[in-house]
């Protein structure tokens, strides 16, 4: 469908509106809505958080009076069923506007274009697919949670120019400079939870929590540690009231568990694979049930090769230092033994930028669905 210059105008502004939302509203999707009568915006408003008033809500409740005979336009299809707050479909109707503009349809099963069908229904006109990409990249993480069953996977890196991760020694603190580091706080904001495994637990012993910069929430901690070889001490099993930690294991033992269960860490035992280590596709669809839209793997070498070769990887962003490590430090992917240049994994660069002295990289497999990116 063609849609006029107009309405790629206001749909750019709830657009604008709904990318507020980026590091608050998980599980739910970030949304925007403006309200337009003769060609004047009478009410905006954008979803803050989980069980708060959604877009629409605020823009009529700006809008008021105004409302009635006016467009709305929303970067996605209004709700048409109960969840924590009542049908954004049902208020837009009540409110009398006469148009509803949707980017996208809603991917959510309880949703799924019942939303458009009750308000045209109830004789309003109805548009959909207007800034159709730019929504769905927005929403990513929801729709592949809602489509795939699993979240959105983005694998950060930090490396040097020969595609060095750490020295031999592991020392790697730092490899990249001030500004791409600051970066890779603001990136953990916006997603759901921060992966790692067993092995840089027990290395860098990090917190993966999000500091230095603002946030209303911590994105939940995962650790993949197939033999429960971490210490309960490390710091990423502390503070579970401030930022919760899932642990994925293949040990059985409740006795072992209970070390970290006594902690608040939530732990999930499952079958070890054939090559007895956690199935990362099963932990994926876990995270997915538990209302995770974006995990974002901060790891090493081993847990970042089983990703690529299993295909969970959906983004790698990689930081770049103008430096060399040499032969001898730590590469990215680990046991990775390739015969032909046909078994190679190619990714597209899909941006770049500079950071202080870093370059930072944005990659998508080929493998990726084209609706989701």
């Amino acid at each position: 469908m063609a849609f006029v210059d107009v309405d790629e105008k206001w749909m750019a502004k709830a657009l604008q509106l709904a990318e507020r939302g980026l590091y608050t509203t998980s599980p739910n999707p970030r949304v925007g809505c403006v309200i337009v009568r003769d060609g004047v915006c009478v009410g905006e408003g954008w979803h803050h958080q989980a069980g708060t008033p959604h877009a629409e809500v605020h823009a009529l409740r700006m809008a008021a009076d105004l409302a009635q005979g006016a467009t709305a336009y929303v970067t996605l299809e209004p709700c048409s069923h109960f969840g924590r707050t009542p049908p954004c479909a049902d208020a837009l109707i009540t409110a009398g506007v006469k148009r509803v503009v949707a980017a996208m349809t809603d991917p959510n099963p309880l949703v799924a274009g019942q939303g458009l069908a009750r308000l045209a229904a109830a004789g309003i006109e109805v548009s959909v697919g207007v800034l159709q990409a730019p929504a769905m990249q927005l929403n990513r993480g929801f729709v592949s949670r809602m489509t795939r069953k699993k979240p959105w996977v983005t694998l950060k890196i930090a490396a040097s120019l020969d595609g060095k991760t750490a020295l031999k020694n592991g020392e790697s603190q730092w490899i990249t400079g001030p500004a791409a580091r600051q970066d890779v706080h603001q990136l953990r904001a916006r997603h759901c939870a921060i992966m790692t495994g067993s092995g840089t637990v027990i290395a860098d012993n990090p917190q993966l929590t999000v500091r230095n910069f603002s946030t209303t929430r911590q994105p939940k901690r995962v650790v993949i540690d197939n033999d429960l070889k971490t210490s309960a001490a490390a710091k990423i099993y502390q503070q579970q009231e401030f930022a919760q930690t899932y642990l994925y294991t293949t040990n059985q033992s409740e006795t072992q568990q209970h070390t970290f269960v006594n902690q608040g860490v939530k732990v999930i035992a499952l079958p070890a694979t054939a090559e007895q280590r956690v199935d990362l596709s099963q932990v994926l669809e876990h995270l997915a049930s538990e209302g995770i839209n974006e995990v974002m793997v901060e790891a090493g070498a081993t847990l970042n090769a089983v990703l690529l070769q299993s295909g969970l990887i959906d983004e790698v962003v990689l930081y770049l230092a103008p430096t060399f490590l040499g032969d001898s430090a730590k590469g990215l992917f680990a046991g990775i033994d390739l015969t032909t240049l046909t078994q190679q994994y190619r990714f597209s660069l899909a941006d770049i930028r500079l950071l202080g002295q870093d370059l930072r990289l944005t990659l998508t497999p080929a493998t990726v669905s084209a609706s989701l990116t």
